[in-house]
């Protein structure tokens, strides 16, 4: 069993590979739980579409309410599926906020770190992959469609969130896996199933 997370800015294929990567398991035998942040729980899923939907929010209440959500998925989905010995893989987890809390809307990285470590129990992805990808190629990605409003936010404040994720990338080079975004998604998949499976073992 391992607990693995993809991160990345807006358009980096996060989804997919989580997708690729569950589903590769599960052909070769491995129980897999597959979720998601903000979501993953009922509750959880209620604050992501209040938490994408609403430009309002204030900035300290966002970060609250996505530790909230968190709290929630590790108590009722993540930490009971690694005690059943299930692989979990999720989309997104601590280091997006981080990125998008921290470096793009500019809140203290200690507090990020602190309510962090509380809403999770001190849980730590065993392998966190970041799916890097140039600013403008994310946005132009997405499009700006579904409402979303991180989709919506400058360029410059992505380039923040990328910047976070390059720091906290460059503090675990042990634990992170780097991959260029812009590579063809079967070539990620390769890369990423490379690295995971001596995690299996």
């Amino acid at each position: 069993m391992a607990f693995i997370v993809f991160e990345g800015g807006d358009g980096a294929g996060k989804s997919t590979q989580c997708r690729s990567l569950a589903h590769r398991l599960r052909r070769r035998g491995y129980p897999v739980r597959l979720t998601r942040e903000p979501g993953g729980t009922p509750l959880g899923e209620s604050l992501r579409r209040l938490l994408k939907s609403r430009p309002n929010i204030s900035t300290l209440s966002e970060l609250l309410l996505f530790e909230a959500a968190r709290s929630q998925l590790v108590e009722k989905v993540i930490r009971p599926a690694l005690a059943a010995e299930e692989t979990v893989v999720c989309d997104r987890f601590t280091a997006s906020s981080v990125a998008y809390q921290g470096y793009g809307r500019g809140l203290d990285l200690g507090l990020i770190d602190q309510l962090n470590r509380y809403a999770t129990g001190g849980m730590s992805p065993d392998l966190t992959v970041w799916l890097d990808l140039p600013v403008e190629v994310g946005l132009a990605r997405k499009g700006g469609s579904d409402g979303d409003i991180f989709d919506r936010a400058s360029p410059e404040f992505h380039q923040k969130v990328r910047a976070g994720y390059a720091a906290l990338a460059e503090l675990n080079p042990v634990k992170w896996l780097v991959l260029d975004a812009t590579r063809p998604s079967r070539e990620l998949a390769r890369s990423i199933w490379t690295k995971v499976q001596p995690l299996l073992q």
